[in-house]
Formats: C-alpha cells, structure tokens, sequence
C-alpha cells in the first residue's frame, strides 16, 4: 500500500539586508556642483544684461515715460520716440515668419521620421541642420535681390483675391490699373516675414522631429493592429507624443523671429508708423531699428535703443515663458487616443 506524504510548506527565505546608499561624493560632488555653476552662470548673465539695458536706458524712460510704448514716431533727440510702431512690425513679422515656417517644418519633420525611406532620411536631416546653419545675411540677400523683385505677382494675386480682409489689403495699388506700379508690394511685412519663416524654419523642423521619433513603437503598432492607417496611427500615437515638441520648437523659432536683425534691414524699407497692410510697402522691427540707427545715433539717442532693446529683451523671456507654462501643461503623450 502506497503510502502518501503531504506536500512541504512554504520555506521562509530570510531577507537580506537591504544596502545602503551612501551620499554622492567624490567625482559626482564634483559633477554637480560644476553643472548648478554653468545654470547659475547663465541665470546670472541674463540678470546682467537685463540690468545693462536698464541702466543705460533709463534716462530714455524717464524722459518719455508712459508715451514710449505708444508713440510712433523715432525722433529721440527732439522728445518725441516711442516702439509702438517698431513693436508691432516686430510681432506682424514674426506671425508672417510662424506661418511660413510652422506648416513648412511639420511636414518636413513628418515625411522624415514616418515616411522617408531609411537611405535617404539622413541625408534630408543633414539638409535640414545645413540651412540652419546658412548665415542670416545669405538669407537676406536671396529675399532682397530676388524674391521682391521676381515675385512682386504673389502679393499682388493676394491683394486682389482676399483684399476683403484688412491686413492683407493694399491701398496704395489700383488691381485695375495693368501699368500700376509693383513698388508698392515690394520691402513689405510680408517678404520680410517670408524670409525669417525660412530662417527658422530648420530650427523647428529639428525639434519637431526629435519629438516625433520619441513615440513607443509599441504604441504606433498597436495603432497599426487595430487597423489605423499610416496616417490615423500619426495622427493618435506621433502628433500627441510629439506636441510638446512641436510647442517648444515653434516657441524656439518665434524667439529667434522676434530678434532676426540682418536679413529684416536689408528687406524692408523702414517706416515710423503701425503699418497693418503686411503686402504693402514699409515696415520695422525692433532689432531692425538698432541696426540701422546705432552708428549715426546721439548719445541720448544710444540710450533710447538701449531702451528698445530691453523691450525686446522682456518681450523675448515673455515668449518663453509662456511657452514653458504650456510645454508643462501637455506632457508627451497625454492625448494619445492608440
């Protein structure tokens, strides 16, 4: 007869002690403190030139006071300067700029991280980081010898076709005039944001892609097997993984947009007043303002682009933060619907 034996019991394993880990020290002490050294350098060197700009521009403010961000004109030696028209100009080319660039630099980015054939996306990626690295003064002499002059028929067919709409109306032109004049479509809003979009454009198009290629592949396959097409599957895994990319990339540019300097003052033909046609002739910038104003510019007048310059400074960190704020409130990822 078969005798039967019970089944032993669980065996208590004695648990190790657990090890601990001691304070960095040594090399990573070291490491640390060389790495808060470099942020606390940068944070130091803004603080030092927001208060440089302060410094030398705070007689500038004083004498015009609240009057320097509403007046027109730039007339500092005789009392009566302000940014409100350079201001705008500023904000109008960098919206043109974002236009161009925005839709320019996702479809770049998108053909290369999901459509491209492998052979040829690092040849697209290393085209892409060359014309980020084209000087700016190339860029504007492309748009002042030849985009204002051969393509004078791209605003006039917009001036016409969507004239209704304010800012792209141009009352200097008679459309039905066949001998009116190109000059007025020309150094205009529009061909200088058009240019800066090219500018800037690598620049998002880049991060737009380091933020594309970040989505789990486990997600676009999931996509894929619940029978999304190419498109559905970028559309519910790689844009919202990507969005905070496509934020910051976009923020990177508007801030490198709101300063572009050389190829604005050799495109535009500057003006002191606020000018909201963007496909008529005459325009400024801030950066555009100080280039061309600092050589011939009188002491207190110096001191007056110092105080344009710190608008710019502010307006610039207000960017990005701002940007900051949203890029924190849409994590990678969180609308994915895969």
């Amino acid at each position: 007869m078969t005798q039967l034996t019970s089944a032993p019991g669980p065996v208590a394993v004695a648990e190790a002690p657990r090890r601990r880990v001691s304070l960095p020290g040594g090399i990573d002490r070291v490491f640390r403190t060389v790495l808060r050294g470099a942020g606390l350098t940068v944070l130091a060197l803004m603080a030092t030139v927001g208060v440089f700009l302060l410094i030398r521009g705070l007689g500038a403010f004083s004498s015009a006071g609240f009057g320097f961000v509403t007046t027109q004109a730039w007339q500092p030696d005789s009392g009566n300067f302000g940014i409100a028209a350079v201001l705008v100009g500023t904000l109008l080319i960098a919206s043109v700029a974002l236009v161009v660039a925005f839709p320019l630099a996702t479809g770049m980015a998108l053909y290369i991280s999901e459509y491209a054939p492998r052979r040829v996306r690092g040849f697209f990626t290393s085209l892409i980081d060359l014309m980020a690295a084209v000087p700016s003064v190339v860029y504007g002499l492309f748009g002042s010898t030849l985009l204002q002059w051969k393509g004078t028929d791209i605003p006039k067919w917009l001036s016409i076709q969507f004239g209704w709409i304010p800012f792209l109306d141009v009352p200097e032109a008679d459309p039905d005039n066949p001998l009116s004049p190109n000059g007025v479509y020309m150094t205009s809003t529009f061909w200088a944001g058009l240019v800066v979009g090219f500018m800037i454009m690598p620049f998002i198009c880049s991060v737009m892609r380091e933020s594309f290629t970040q989505a789990p592949q486990g997600e676009r396959e999931g996509a894929f097997a619940l029978g999304s097409t190419r498109w559905g599957m970028i559309r519910s895994v790689v844009l919202p993984f990507g969005r905070s990319g496509m934020i910051g990339g976009t923020m990177l540019g508007l801030g490198r947009a709101l300063g572009e300097t050389i190829a604005v003052a050799m495109i535009i033909s500057p003006v002191f007043v606020i000018q909201p046609h963007i496909l008529g002739s005459g325009a400024n910038s801030v950066s555009a303002l100080i280039a061309q104003q600092w050589g011939s510019a009188s002491p207190f007048g110096l001191g007056a682009l110092m105080a344009a310059g710190l608008a710019l400074f502010m307006l610039t960190l207000v960017v990005n933060f701002a940007a900051s704020a949203v890029i924190a409130r849409s994590r990678s990822g969180q609308g994915s619907d895969a």
